[in-house]
C-alpha cells in the first residue's frame, strides 16, 4: 500500500501531528519532533484539505498480566486476531455484555472449542435478538456478575496466556478458568482529542459527518474509518481507511486508484472539493481530453469523463 501511494505521488511524513487550526483555509498544523510527543516544532504546515483517519483505540481494563500477554493471547479485536493458530480449538473468553461483545463471541465460536462471555451485570445489554443468538449457541457459556481479575500464562519470553482468574460479584468467589485467549469488547475511544472545539462530535467523541458521506461541519475537512464510525469499525471501514491520508496534498494528475470503504468516500470527496476550488483546467489535461474526443468521434466513455478519476 505504501509503495502504491508513493507511486501515485503521495508524500508520506512519519511524524505525529501535535496541533491543528481549522478556523480558516489553508488549514494549519504543527508536528511533534520525531520520537518526541511533548515538544512542538515551530514550523507551520498547511493543507488545502484534510482527511482525518486517526481511528479509535479499544478500551483496556489494565488487568495484572495484561501488558505481558498482550498479543500473546490478549486482544481487543476478535475479527482481526481470532483466526490466529494459537486460538484454534482452544477455550477463549470475551469480556462485555453489549452487541459488540455478542458479535465477537459468535465469530469466535467458529474457531474456538468453547467461548466464555463474562458480563459484569446480571443481564446482557445487547439486543434481544443478539442475546438469544448468544445464549442458545452450544459453544457459549455466559457468566453473569463475573469480572476478570488476573491474566496468567507461561513464564518465559514470548509465553502465551493459559488461564484467567475471575471473581463472582455476588458471592466474592474467585476461580481460575482455562483460557488461551482473552478478547476485550468493552468499547472504544476515538482519537479525536486533537480536534475538540473545532469539529462536531457526539457524546462519545466520535466525529459527526453528514449521513452517507465523510463531510464534517468544517468545509474541506473529511473523516474516514473508526474515528466517525462506532458501529461497523474494522469489519468494513478499515479497508478504505488505510488508503486515505491524514494530510491530503492535492495534485491534479490522472491515475488509477482502487479503493474501498469510507477511505474511498473521503478521498473522492476531498478530491471533488479541491477540484471545485480550482477554476482553471491544466492545458496538458485539456489537450489530452481533446485528443480522446477526436479518437472517439466526440464520444468519451463515462468512466473517462468522470472528473473524480
Amino acid at each position: 500500500m505504501r509503495a502504491q501511494s508513493e507511486a501515485c505521488g503521495t508524500e508520506i511524513i512519519s511524524q505525529t501531528v501535535a496541533k491543528v487550526d481549522l478556523s480558516s483555509r489553508p488549514f494549519k498544523y504543527w508536528l511533534h519532533p520525531m520520537g518526541d510527543d511533548v515538544e512542538i516544532e515551530e514550523e507551520t504546515h498547511t493543507a488545502d484539505s484534510l482527511i482525518i483517519a486517526t481511528g479509535a483505540k479499544a478500551r483496556r481494563l489494565e488487568l495484572p498480566g495484561e501488558d505481558k500477554y498482550w498479543g500473546n493471547g490478549v486482544s481487543a479485536c476478535a475479527v482481526c486476531d481470532g483466526s490466529l493458530p494459537m486460538f484454534r480449538n482452544q477455550p477463549l473468553v470475551v469480556i462485555g455484555g453489549g452487541d459488540s461483545a455478542v458479535e465477537e463471541a459468535i465469530y469466535l465460536t467458529k474457531k474456538a472449542s468453547k467461548v466464555y462471555v463474562l458480563v459484569r451485570r446480571d443481564v446482557l445489554r445487547a439486543s434481544k435478538a443478539n442475546a438469544r443468538r448468544l445464549t442458545t449457541n452450544p459453544k457459549v457459556e455466559v457468566r453473569f456478575n463475573t469480572q476478570p481479575k488476573e491474566i496468567k500464562g507461561e513464564e518465559k519470553k514470548g509465553g502465551l496466556m493459559t488461564t484467567l482468574v475471575v471473581k463472582n460479584g455476588k458471592t466474592g468467589k474467585e476461580e481460575e478458568i482455562e483460557a488461551r485467549g482473552l478478547f476485550y469488547a468493552v468499547g472504544h475511544e476515538p482519537a479525536t482529542q486533537l480536534f475538540k472545539g473545532q469539529l462536531k462530535m457526539d457524546e462519545d467523541g466520535y466525529l459527526i459527518t453528514e449521513p452517507g458521506t465523510s463531510i464534517t461541519n468544517v468545509k474541506g475537512v473529511f473523516a474516514a474509518g473508526d474515528v466517525q464510525d462506532k458501529k461497523y469499525r474494522q469489519a468494513v471501514t478499515s479497508a478504505g481507511k488505510s488508503l486515505s491520508i491524514s494530510a491530503f496534498r492535492y495534485q491534479r494528475k490522472r491515475s488509477n486508484i482502487h479503493m474501498t470503504g469510507s477511505g474511498c468516500i473521503a478521498a473522492l470527496e476531498a478530491e471533488k472539493y479541491l477540484a471545485e476550488q480550482d477554476d482553471t483546467v491544466e492545458p496538458e489535461l485539456e489537450a489530452e481530453n481533446q485528443a480522446e474526443k477526436s479518437q472517439t468521434n466526440g464520444i468519451v466513455p463515462e468512466y473517462r469523463s468522470n472528473p473524480l478519476l
